[in-house]
């Protein structure tokens, strides 16, 4: 159960929908325990199981989701958009950077500080890549 709490706040972080998968297969697991504590392959197979289904099953099932008319990803169009360092940002290190309403982390090959504008050149799942407005340009 430790291990499924801790996978799912780990999966709060990444928005990638693999740990999720997982802390649900330990959540399983967890429960086939206290069912049947001696039981303990019984508890890796119903684990191990219902993860690697939902890992199967949902990425085809996001992937047509993804592709339906109407879906937006709010994420996609933020590159090349304006925004303002919140919290300084140091090579190697993370900040923050406001862009519209939303605040990402980011990071930059160069030093930033708060209140300089920056323009967003590329994004991961969570996190920005920016470099300072006007340089670019």
């Amino acid at each position: 159960m430790i291990a499924a709490g801790a996978l799912f706040v780990v999966e709060m972080f990444t928005f990638t929908f693999y740990l999720l998968w997982l802390s649900l297969g330990a959540l399983a697991a967890g429960l086939v325990a206290l069912l049947l504590p001696d039981a303990l392959l019984l508890q890796v197979v119903a684990g191990s199981l219902l993860a690697l289904i939902l890992t199967v099953f949902t990425k085809p099932l996001a992937k047509r989701l993804r592709n339906s008319r109407g879906f937006k990803d709010t994420g996609t169009d933020i590159v090349g958009r304006q925004g303002l360092v919140v919290e300084p940002i140091e090579p190697g290190r993370y900040g923050q950077v406001k862009v519209g309403g939303d605040t990402w982390s980011a990071t930059s090959t160069m030093a930033l500080g708060k209140g300089q504008q920056v323009i967003v050149v590329r994004r991961g799942t969570t996190i920005i890549e920016v470099e300072r407005w006007g340089d670019m340009y």
